[in-house]
């Protein structure tokens, strides 16, 4: 078994789910543990400034076996150790199939679950080629236990062999990505890299940096509760104010109608009564005027059903999450040139496509750090239905050596940007 693949195995056995709606970092204390594995691998390594910190980061140093006269930028590798609490993510039982035959796999923790490419054709394009899936009782890790892996055993192959020319190499591990917070502790000038890559995309050749424009809207419904039978004129319904707020949104303006570039309102959460009830919101564009448009409208929307039902009905509490990166990756766009070109060696054929979501590299770009997204290999990621090819494990790793070798290159630092 391959070093990448030993790892990412490992990886996934610690249960790492990250928690909505909490206000220590990390949202769960059970991350720590990953962390303070990764930790002890590192120093085994014989990384330099390895650390984990009172928030789960960690961050490590593989030294430089060039001269600081050479003025390489100083390259950061990033990935996040937690997975999403969208699916079960506790004794992950991972299915290795060996030369994959380009038919339905059973997930054994399910009598008569499959894992079938009519639904998924993406599997077809690994026929030959080694998979590994849950058993469909979790979600497998591979977001992003696999970009950590991959990380990893770039760096073990850099330790191991000194006589290889490469400049500073920076790696950082974030908890609590999946709950929007994987940079809030981040401490962009103690990390010390110039410009970084996140690894934390789809499938082998994944390219990305462009994400969505991202907003969260907490809806809070106060209706009237009135015995139904004497409820005309008095009751107000708050699950049904509610639908009426849905039904205001623009129908085709949804995830399960959009693609590529397209934005949408996505209702993620419902509960409540006739008294009370709460909405979550996700609303997202890559587009600046129409995410502002987005918001606009959503807000515009609680205004009517105020005049409507009496001021103080619905309650909208909006906040930003991140930003599109691209207006921050543009003035370095060599490192975009450069995963290109080092894809092209490994006969990878490049895919550069917008992100239908956000990475730790989109808020850490805003904070200072450039972090375009690389891929990991996997596909189906936050569900039973994950799975991930161990070959394209393997040329990810390459691909991140490959990429810290090209910028031996490079003869100016991150803020002299060339593009």
């Amino acid at each position: 078994m391959s070093s990448v693949i030993d790892k990412f195995l490992r990886y996934v056995s610690y249960d790492t789910q990250s928690k909505d709606e909490q206000e220590q970092l990390p949202s769960t204390e059970k991350q720590f543990a990953l962390a303070r594995l990764l930790e002890e691998e590192l120093k085994a390594m014989g990384a330099s400034d390895v650390k984990v910190d009172s928030q789960c980061y960690v961050t490590a140093t593989i030294p430089a076996t060039i001269s600081a006269d050479a003025n390489v930028p100083v390259l950061g590798f990033i990935a996040h150790m937690d997975t999403s609490p969208a699916f079960g993510g506790c004794n992950v039982r991972p299915q290795i199939i060996k030369n994959y035959d380009g038919s339905p796999i059973a997930l054994k923790g399910v009598p008569g679950l499959y894992l079938n490419p009519a639904e998924f054709p993406d599997m077809l394009d690994y026929v030959g080629k080694d998979l590994i899936t849950t058993d469909g009782t979790t979600l497998l890790g591979a977001d992003d236990k696999a970009g950590v892996a991959e990380i990893m055993a770039m760096a073990e192959y850099f330790l191991s062999h000194p006589e290889i020319p490469h400049g500073e190499i920076k790696i950082g591990f974030t908890p609590d990505e999946e709950v929007g917070r994987g940079a809030d502790g981040f401490d962009v000038a103690a990390f010390g890299a110039d410009v970084a890559y996140t690894v934390d995309g789809g499938a082998l050749g994944e390219l990305e940096y462009e994400n969505f424009n991202a907003a969260g809207a907490k809806v809070h419904i106060h209706g009237t509760s009135i015995h139904p039978g004497s409820a005309k004129g008095k009751m107000k319904n708050a699950l049904l104010i509610g639908m009426e707020l849905q039904s205001m949104l623009p129908a085709f303006d949804n995830p399960m109608y959009t693609e590529g570039y397209e934005g949408f309102f996505h209702l993620d959460l419902m509960s409540g009564d006739v008294e009370n009830a709460m909405m979550d919101y996700i609303i997202r564009d890559h587009d600046w005027t129409k995410f502002e448009e987005k918001k606009a409208l959503f807000t515009a929307v609680s205004q009517f059903l105020n005049q409507k039902y009496g001021q103080g009905t619905v309650e909208v509490e909006m906040k930003d999450y991140y930003y599109n990166m691209k207006e921050k990756i543009q003035p370095y766009m060599y490192l975009i040139d450069l995963a290109k070109e080092s894809m092209a060696e490994l006969s990878v054929e490049p895919k550069i496509c917008p992100i239908r979501g956000g990475t730790d590299g989109a808020r850490l770009s805003y904070m200072g750090l450039p972090c375009p997204n690389l891929c990991t290999g996997g596909h189906n990621f936050h569900g039973k239905f994950e799975f991930i090819c161990v070959q394209s494990m393997e040329t990810i790793t390459k691909l991140l050596i490959l990429l810290a070798r090209k910028f031996v290159k490079l003869s100016q630092k991150k803020e002299e940007p060339n593009g």
